[in-house]
């Protein structure tokens, strides 16, 4: 196998460099506009397009130098120009395909423009095919060597600018969330958001096993895919706390009522290890903020019990609100669950099951058939239980009828936390 190094410069190539160094200006105007109407995902702005033109001149310019023999192959290096397009590529986070599809049309054309050179200053076909082969041997070992080096250096610069990048995002979202004064506009501009624009916050999280390094990209994809179920319109913050936890807001549309059900029914389906605390959705900077409060509160709560979590607690929930609320003084909660409930807070899965549809009824106003649909069982089920439910708690209903909801509120989100013992 032939080495990079091993090919050695033909006299007859270096009419080819005498020719660049002669058109140079020309052909890099040439070459870099066909680049930029070719290539759609180069930046077509000034300063980037002027750093396109300098890198292609500096590499035509090193490939003359070569072809001339006034460059040692094993002295082979990207030229600075070349590097620094690489680096703008990077920071304005462009494909590094777009980088190599540059290269592989700027190669392209630099052999068939010499090709033709060579044609004409040898009009032997047998001495100007060697041309052209020597031609190729040296081309090929220039942009094997040039294009991997820009590649490299494209991706230790994206490696510093996307960490660069995450630590003022990471800054930004601290002094948001902190209450600090921040210029909007440039939160927008860090966060790539529309502050105006309703967000929805959440607290994405594992719960159980330990925290392994491929958790994280199921959080984000999971993330992805509750956006989709809640109706966000774009891609949503996600900032990780750790390898298995994220904070993320969602941007929502106008009037857009987050689905709560498709979101736990999403993550049902494709991420079952994932679950999500949602905060309440609101517009602003103070929004922003406020909605990834309520997110904790609604996780909190999620958590707060010895079951395992749902799938998705939201802080729209207003039992949710309330039992968040009821977290704060837990002695005093105890003992508004024991008074109000009376039996019926007892620990056992017949006293939960009578709690829960006391719960219910209560929520759907006294409706038997609204009760039933929801617990789906038959009316008189519900009727029964609730009978039950009365001669357990040892009065009727009506008493105290505040102090019950929030009793059976505690016991349901809360669980043996706020349940008697024995």
């Amino acid at each position: 196998m032939v080495g990079r190094h091993d090919v050695e410069v033909p006299a007859d190539v270096g009419v080819i460099g005498t020719a660049l160094a002669g058109q140079l200006a020309d052909l890099t105007a040439s070459m870099a506009a066909a680049m930029e109407e070719q290539i759609p995902e180069l930046p077509q702005d000034r300063m980037t397009a002027a750093l396109l033109a300098r890198s292609v001149e500096s590499n035509l310019r090193a490939a003359s130098a070569l072809y001339r023999g006034e460059l040692e192959l094993a002295e082979l290096v990207a030229p600075a120009e070349a590097r620094e397009y690489a680096r703008r590529l990077a920071q304005c986070g462009v494909a590094v395909t777009a980088l190599v599809r540059a290269y592989r049309l700027g190669q392209h054309l630099h052999l068939a423009w010499s090709a033709e050179e060579l044609v004409r200053e040898y009009p032997d076909p047998a001495r100007a095919l060697a041309a052209v082969r020597a031609l190729l041997g040296l081309n090929f070992v220039y942009i094997d060597t040039v294009s991997e080096q820009v590649i490299e250096e494209y991706q230790a610069e994206r490696e510093r600018w996307l960490s660069h990048r995450n630590t003022i995002r990471v800054e930004t979202l601290e002094r948001i969330l902190a209450g600090d004064a921040v210029e909007e506009p440039a939160v927008e501009a860090t966060l790539g958001i529309r502050l105006r624009r309703q967000h929805l916050g959440a607290v994405l999280w594992i719960a159980g096993g330990h925290d392994a390094p491929d958790d994280l990209p199921q959080l984000e994809s999971a993330a992805g895919r509750v956006g989709q179920a809640l109706g966000a319109v774009g891609s949503p913050v996600f900032w990780p706390k750790d390898w298995a936890s994220a904070w993320v807001w969602f941007p929502l549309g106008p009037g857009t009522t987050a689905d709560v059900a498709a979101a736990a029914a999403a993550l049902d389906r494709t991420a079952p290890r994932v679950h999500a605390a949602l905060g309440a959705p609101a517009p602003g900077l103070a929004g922003f903020r406020h909605t990834h409060e309520d997110a904790l509160q609604a996780l909190r709560v999620a958590t707060f019990g010895s079951g395992g979590p749902p799938s998705v607690v939201s802080y729209a929930d207003p039992g949710v609100r309330a039992a968040a609320f009821l977290t704060a003084d837990l002695p005093r909660t105890r003992r508004l669950v024991t008074t109000s409930l009376g039996e019926l807070a007892a620990r056992t899965e017949s006293a939960a099951r009578l709690r829960e549809t006391l719960l219910v009824l209560i929520q759907e106003r006294g409706s038997l058939v609204a009760a039933a649909d929801r617990l789906h069982v038959h009316r008189n089920t519900v009727k029964y239980r609730i009978a039950r439910a009365v001669a357990q708690r040892g009065r009727p209903l009506e008493d105290d009828r505040l102090e019950l909801e929030l009793a059976l509120v505690a016991a349901h989100w809360l669980g043996d936390v706020v349940l008697p013992e024995g």
